[in-house]
């Protein structure tokens, strides 16, 4: 049996989610609260010492790195449900374009605005005291300055330099997508998963980027991927995050 712990169903945590629901393979998903801090617990960092999700465990071992844990399932369960890398080196090396891509430049921009909206709430609920021990408990260093970021406020510039970068991640999408069904020649691939983990719901989240006038291509390729059964089962069965709000 595989174990997916797990935040919801958005950015990287929706990556081996929604590859292990194309997979169609038997899994436990276990969830952990954000809101309360449970990636920090010592029980996970147990299992993931780096305090992070999503990690999967199979056969006693722990797989890490969201990207990473479904090229593992991919491997481990080439047959079954659907194909998610191509079998032609060329076409596989342009997946994994694009998932680097996403990996080391889309995620990050999207997820310091992410921080910047949504997570300072969190850290912003707590008391100096309560703060503090929460940080302390974060076992990677550049994690405990995100969290200090949200609490203080990102500087301005860093959020208008995310927001550049942003920009220029959307029209990249909307270039290939203005006229391909998928990301890559061969076909849906995880190189979509993984963009579509970071992508979706950015006409809400970022609607001067990315809307009907701008973004036709960018916008249908969502829908598409949100239409697949598997997407349609994983929003049905796994609860999306909620995470503290700004007060009125």
């Amino acid at each position: 049996m595989l174990k997916l712990y797990s935040f919801g169903p958005g950015a990287n945590s929706l990556k081996p989610l929604l590859t292990l629901y194309e997979k169609g393979v038997p899994f436990e998903v276990v969830r952990l609260n954000p809101a309360k801090f449970e990636h920090h617990e010592d029980w996970f960092k147990a299992i993931n010492p780096r305090g992070q999700v999503p990690a999967l465990e199979h056969d006693g071992r722990i797989i890490t790195e969201s990207t990473v844990i479904c090229e593992y399932v991919e491997d481990i369960f080439p047959d079954a449900g659907t194909k998610l890398r191509p079998d032609d080196p060329f076409e596989r090396a342009n997946m994994r374009i694009w998932t680097k891509w996403v990996d080391e430049y889309f995620c990050w921009c999207v997820s310091t605005i992410g921080w910047e909206r949504m997570i300072k709430h969190m850290a912003r609920q707590l008391t100096d005291e309560q703060f503090e021990e929460q940080v302390k408990r974060i076992p990677v260093p550049e994690q405990q300055t995100k969290w200090r970021n949200a609490r203080n406020g990102f500087p301005q510039d860093v959020l208008d330099e995310e927001m550049r970068k942003i920009a220029v991640s959307v029209k990249r999408l909307e270039e290939r997508l203005k006229d391909h069904e998928w990301l890559i020649d061969s076909g849906y691939s995880l190189a979509d998963i993984c963009n579509f983990a970071i992508a979706n719901g950015m006409q809400n989240g970022f609607p001067e980027l990315v809307n009907k006038t701008d973004t036709p291509g960018l916008l249908a390729w969502i829908a598409r991927i949100n239409a697949r059964p598997a997407a349609v089962k994983m929003f049905a069965e796994v609860p999306r995050e909620l995470l503290p709000q700004a007060k009125a």
